[in-house]
C-alpha cells in the first residue's frame, strides 16, 4: 500500500510536512514525496488531509469481563477505531478484577481477537480493596502493561508507597484514581453553586487535591512513573507543577470533558454530565487548558465509561458516572484546544500519540521506517455532528454538538480498519 499526498505530523520526530508513505507486511517501509508505485500496491490519495500515528488512549473501560450489557472488548475497539485510536490501555476495575494472572490472560486472549491494540492494566490491590497487593511482577510478566485501582483511590499511603516502588523496580506506571470519599456526599458533581441549586453536596475539589498532594510526595520519594487520572482540579495540575519541578516522574491526564465543560453542563444534560471526578468551575478548566499548553498535563485520555440508557435515566444522585469518549476525543481536542488558539496540532498529537506510547513501552506513536504502520487520517477542518456511536452505549452531552476534526480513516498493522 501507498499512502500518498497526506500532510504527514509526527510528534515523534517533529517533521510536519506532504509526503508519501509506503506500506509493507504491516510496517511502513519508506516515506518521501512522490514514491513510485509498483504493481500491485493498493493506490490511497489523501490529498488536503493530516496523517498521524494512530491514537493512544491510557485510560478506557470496555467493560469485559463482567458489564458486557455496557461494552465489550469487541464494541469497544471498534468506538475505538473509528475516533483513531489504534492503541488503548483498559482498566481493570472489571468483574472479576484484573487482579490474577488467569484473569489477565483470559481477557487479553479476547483482545488478540481485535483489530486495533486493546492492553489491559493491572490492579494494584487485590479485589480493589486496598490491602494486599497483586503480584505485579508475575502480571507484568503475564502481560499487564500497567497497575491501577481506577474507581477506587487507594487511601492507605504506605501501601501506596510500597506499590510504587515496586511499580518502580518493574518499570511500569502506577495510575491513581484521586478522590477521598472522606469529603464526598455526592459523587459525580461538583460541590459548588450548581449542586447546591441541586439541593445536594456533591464532590469538593479538595478531595482530589488532597490525595494529589499526598501522591505527588510518594512519586517524589519513590522515583516510580505515577500517573494522576483524569485531573479535574487547577489546583492539582498545579501541584502536578510543583512536584516536577522538584524531580517526581509525575504524569497527568486530561480528558476532554474536562477540558471542555463546567460544572454547568450538568443543569444542561443532567446525568449525561456526571462523572467521577466532576466537571468542575471555568477557572478549573482554564488551569487544566495551561497545564496542557507548558507540558504540565502530558496526556490527553478519554476514561471512557459507558452505561446503558436505563441506567443513565435514573435521577442525578442514583445514576452511575462516566460518559463515553472514544469517538469524540480527537475532534473536541481540535475544537476546544488547537482552533482557539490554546495548542498546536502538534502538541495535541503529542499527548495522544507518542507520549502515552513512551510512558507505557508501547510499539507505536511514531511516523518513520521501521514503525507499525498503526495511522490515523482525518480533516482537521471538516465540521460535523456526532449523532450515532459504534460502541454499545451512547451516554455522551457531545451529542450533536458542532464539531471540527473529521476521521476519515484509521489504519492498524497496515489494515484499513475503520474508513468514514
Amino acid at each position: 500500500m501507498i499512502i500518498k499526498n497526506g500532510l504527514i505530523m509526527d510528534p515523534d520526530s517533529g517533521f510536519c510536512g506532504i509526503s508519501d508513505l509506503r506500506i509493507q507486511n504491516g510496517l511502513i517501509t519508506e516515506t518521501g514525496e512522490n514514491l513510485p508505485e509498483t504493481q500491485g500496491e493498493q493506490t490511497i490519495d489523501v490529498s488536503g488531509l493530516t496523517v498521524a500515528p494512530g491514537l493512544v488512549d491510557t485510560h478506557v473501560h470496555f467493560r469485559d469481563p463482567g458489564f458486557t450489557y455496557k461494552e465489550t472488548i469487541h464494541t469497544g475497539a471498534l468506538a475505538a477505531a473509528k475516533g483513531g485510536f489504534t492503541s488503548v490501555i483498559c482498566m481493570a476495575n472489571t468483574s472479576p478484577v484484573i487482579d490474577s494472572v488467569p484473569v489477565l490472560t483470559e481477557n487479553l486472549a479476547k483482545a488478540e481477537k481485535e483489530a486495533i491494540h486493546v492492553y489491559q492494566a493491572a490492579s494494584v490491590s487485590t479485589g480493589l480493596k486496598g490491602m494486599e497487593l497483586t503480584d505485579m511482577e508475575a502480571l507484568k510478566a503475564a502481560g499487564a502493561c500497567g497497575f491501577t485501582d481506577d474507581g477506587i483511590p487507594l487511601r492507605d499511603a504506605a501501601f501506596l508507597y510500597k506499590a510504587m516502588v515496586k511499580a518502580g523496580e518493574l518499570d511500569v506506571p502506577i495510575s491513581l484514581h484521586e478522590e477521598d470519599p472522606s469529603f464526598i456526599k455526592n459523587n459525580g458533581i461538583n460541590h459548588g453553586p450548581v449542586s447546591d441549586r441541586l439541593g445536594i453536596y456533591g464532590s469538593p475539589a479538595i478531595a482530589e487535591e488532597s490525595l494529589v498532594a499526598r501522591d505527588c510526595m510518594l512519586a517524589l520519594r519513590s522515583g516510580a512513573h505515577v500517573v494522576i487520572q483524569h485531573i479535574s482540579s487547577g489546583r492539582s495540575v498545579e501541584l502536578v507543577r510543583i512536584f516536577r519541578s522538584l524531580g517526581a516522574r509525575l504524569h497527568a491526564e486530561a480528558t476532554p470533558h474536562h477540558f471542555t465543560l463546567t460544572e454547568d453542563a450538568v443543569l444542561k444534560y443532567g446525568t449525561l454530565a456526571k462523572m467521577n471526578p466532576p466537571l468542575r468551575t471555568e477557572e478549573d478548566r482554564q488551569a487544566i487548558i495551561r497545564g496542557l499548553a507548558d507540558g504540565t498535563v502530558d496526556i490527553i485520555a478519554t476514561d471512557h465509561a459507558p452505561h446503558s440508557k436505563e441506567e443513565k435515566e435514573r435521577s442525578i444522585t442514583a445514576a452511575p458516572s462516566g460518559i463515553t469518549g472514544l469517538e469524540t476525543s480527537l475532534a473536541l481536542g481540535i475544537t476546544s484546544l488547537v482552533r482557539p488558539g490554546h495548542l498546536s496540532m502538534m502538541q495535541l498529537l503529542e499527548k495522544m500519540t507518542v507520549n502515552p506510547a513512551r510512558l507505557y513501552h508501547l510499539p507505536c506513536g511514531s511516523i518513520r521506517p521501521g514503525c507499525p504502520a498503526d495511522l490515523v487520517v482525518f480533516d482537521p477542518e471538516e465540521q460535523w455532528k456526532p449523532e450515532s456511536y459504534l460502541s454499545q452505549s451512547s451516554n455522551t452531552p457531545f451529542t450533536g454538538w458542532d464539531l471540527y476534526g473529521k476521521v476519515k480513516m484509521t489504519l492498524c498493522g497496515g489494515n484499513i480498519v475503520y474508513h468514514d
